[in-house]
């Protein structure tokens, strides 16, 4: 039984689709002004393994992710400078060749790291037409009105507004979030449709003159085309639950007159060394940099499967040195169970392939089924292991069948300890070096918990697997 937290109710549920035949997904995709950063792909990849375990369950999908290739402004206030247009100036070229070029990009990068492609792939662009037939229909429902600059949504309509955040309009703050509009009705209205400038580069015609739509538009608009007024799930990182996607639940719910979307799955942040990531902080990467750096793709694909999607996930370059190694080390084992004539009992495999299935499907529990695999590979050599791995790794995406040995036997202490749990002793040590001893003891139970030993010693510390 598959089970998934949803942000909207903000617990576990069994999932079951609207459909018995097919699952329908919607993933807010990229906006291709510049090049996506390892925190942005972080939640593709689990957006990858979200579609990886629905098929697992043998559901057939139907997914679509958006290219937002016009209409996002530099800040969720509606004010401010186009993201497409400023990359246009600032890199000479017109915003449609910066939106092909990077689009171009970020379908290698997803390439490289073993995402796959939702079936449907929709431009911004491309839907015009259907974003201002959506506006017009909210306005003739009495959830839209005119101002000098554009369309706007009147939230004060909609009684639902902040049931995914949990945030009260009577608790918000005037011009915390959003510039103070003396034109809007309410200071939390947002952009449906803009009314453009003679000067801005990407505008179309509409029933309220020349201009372009807001950003959170594009994804109701089209996520009703494709997947029908009800669908089963809508995934984005954390950072798009208290406007964007609580804006489109505003959108399509006045649309349609009932709930428009089962289930809401959100990634959680990656930080670099426990702040934040940004491109304003410029202490982003990119997989094309990693790879210049000598770590490729599936190394970083790795690095994500330590933490649980729903957990924020600490990039540092001592975490991905010990993916690397970890993960060197996992092929060169399995190349033994590969190329071993020996076999491993049924009852043996069945048991990995039953433990396997009810970790991933209590919601995407990647890094305890990790933890699994590199349990299971422990078993005497076998064949019958190894394709259990690369049954496993339709779920993993780790390109297991390119199992190799090492290029020297790496002899490293740790190396077959998961990286999460390596993670988890050098927290303690730092917990330790600060004379906190409570948060010491506490990942000390932690490791415990995860079935692994910690014992400390006079160069610091060992780890096994315990055997009880």
């Amino acid at each position: 039984m598959l089970k998934l937290y949803n942000t909207l109710t903000r617990r576990k549920e069994e999932f079951k689709p609207v459909s018995e035949k097919q699952v329908t997904m919607y993933s807010c995709g990229p906006t291709v002004y510049g090049f996506a950063h390892i925190g942005n792909m972080r939640t593709y990849v689990f957006m990858d393994i979200l579609r990886r375990v629905l098929k697992l369950n043998g559901y057939k999908l139907k997914s679509v992710m958006n290219i937002t290739d016009v209409g996002h402004l530099l800040a969720d206030s509606d004010d401010g400078e186009d993201k497409m247009e400023l990359a246009a100036r600032e890199q000479q070229k017109s915003p449609y060749e910066i939106a092909d070029f990077y689009t171009k990009v970020f379908m290698e990068d997803i390439a490289a790291l073993n995402i796959g492609k939702p079936e449907v792939i929709a431009k911004a662009t491309e839907h015009i037409s259907d974003m201002i037939k959506y506006v017009q229909k909210l306005a003739e429902l009495g959830y839209a009105y005119e101002t000098s600059d554009g369309i706007y949504y009147d939230v004060s309509k909609f009684p639902g507004y902040g049931k995914l955040s949990g945030a009260r309009l009577d608790q918000q703050i005037i011009g915390a979030r959003v510039e103070i509009n003396p034109e809007k009705r309410n200071p939390q209205d947002f952009a449906l449709w803009k009314k453009a400038e003679p000067n801005h580069i990407m505008q179309w015609q509409s029933p309220w003159g020349m201009g372009y739509p807001g950003w959170h538009i594009e994804c109701s608009a089209m996520s009703i085309k494709y997947l029908g007024k009800l669908f089963d799930i809508h995934t984005g990182g954390v950072d798009h639950i208290p406007i964007h996607h609580e804006n489109e639940i505003a959108q399509n719910e006045a649309m349609t007159g009932k709930k428009s979307v089962n289930f809401w799955l959100h990634g959680e942040f990656m930080q670099v060394d426990g702040g934040k990531m940004s491109k304003s902080l410029k202490n982003t990467y990119t997989v094309a940099q990693l790879k210049d750096m000598g770590y490729e793709p599936m190394v970083f694909r790795y690095f994500c499967l330590q933490a649980h999607y729903r957990k924020t996930l600490n990039f540092t370059f001592e975490g991905m040195d010990a993916c690397k190694k970890a993960y060197e080390r996992l092929l060169s084992v399995l190349y033994k169970h590969k190329t071993s004539n020996k076999t491993t009992p049924k009852e043996i495999l069945d048991k990995y392939r039953a433990d396997f299935q009810d970790k991933v499907n209590d919601d995407l529990n990647i890094p305890l089924a990790v933890g699994g695999l590199f349990t299971m590979i422990k078993e005497d050599y076998s064949k019958d292991i190894y394709n259990l791995a690369v049954e496993m790794d339709k779920v993993f995406g780790l390109s297991l069948e390119k199992a190799r040995p090492l290029a020297e036997e790496d002899n490293t202490q740790h190396a077959d300890i998961p990286a999460a749990i390596t993670a988890l002793a050098e927290a303690r040590t730092e917990a330790k070096r600060n004379k906190d001893w409570a948060k010491a003891d506490a990942i000390r139970n932690e490791i415990n918990a995860a079935g692994y030993e910690l014992i400390d010693t006079k160069q610091g510390y060992e780890l096994r697997e315990r055997k009880n």
